[in-house]
């Protein structure tokens, strides 16, 4: 992900280059770089094209559906397919803020309030 991240934040890029950001925060190997970014381009998530002798790398997803297809994964492996689980994981291991709990009462509310309108037949 953090090579993804990277794709996304800089646009396309040599190995070279995201291999540079990247190791300013991780250590990390320049093959292995290489490996997570053709391992983004057979999942579909990036492209690449040569230019002279150079790879370029490009972000062919936004970050909203890597992340949607992770979170899906993982809920499905790690979890059974049950989302609750999860939700109950990060709300009480990882804590919540005042801002994060009026957000999420929002979307409850928010979600109530269209299964309730769908249960009346009308449209949300």
């Amino acid at each position: 992900m953090e090579v993804a991240r990277v794709l996304w934040e800089i646009g396309p890029a040599t190995v070279r280059v995201v291999f540079d950001v990247v190791s300013q925060t991780r250590d990390i190997e320049f093959a292995t770089v290489q490996t997570y970014l053709r391992r983004l381009e057979t999942k579909g998530y990036a492209t690449s094209k040569l230019k002279g002798r150079v790879r370029v790398y490009a972000s062919r997803t936004k970050a909203r559906t890597v992340i949607r297809d992770t979170v899906n994964d993982l809920v499905e492996r790690l979890f059974a397919g049950e989302s609750m689980p999860l939700v109950r994981h990060l709300v009480e291991e990882r804590g919540i803020d005042d801002g994060d709990l009026k957000e999420l009462r929002a979307l409850i509310d928010r979600l109530e309030a269209e299964h309730f309108e769908a249960e009346r037949g009308e449209a949300p």
